[in-house]
């Protein structure tokens, strides 16, 4: 799935940008949905929490695209020993 992700342009910073966005998303519906609701506070929670769920997603998928730009794809046909025994630089963190 990161593979045709990646494929189609998307980076591991878009899938942050996106998890970022679906934050004030959830808050933007939630007032929308207060002010134009006739239900009231209960719909709007919802509609709140329903776009606020995506965030999680879009961080979890732009953590496993961080990884795979950082440190590609080493499936091996021999199988997982030759890429245990490879030995692996540090990943910068932070800047």
């Amino acid at each position: 799935m990161l593979t045709m992700l990646r494929k189609i342009g998307l980076s591991s910073n878009i899938m942050y940008g996106l998890g970022f966005g679906s934050i004030a998303a959830s808050v933007g519906v939630w007032q929308l949905s207060l002010k134009a609701e006739p239900n009231g506070i209960a719909r709007a929670d919802r509609w709140g929490i329903f776009v606020g769920q995506w965030a999680p997603t879009f961080f979890a998928l732009g953590c496993a695209m961080r990884l795979e730009e950082q440190w590609g794809d080493h499936r091996s046909i021999e199988g997982t020993e030759t890429s245990r025994e490879r030995p692996r630089e540090t990943m910068p963190v932070g800047g």
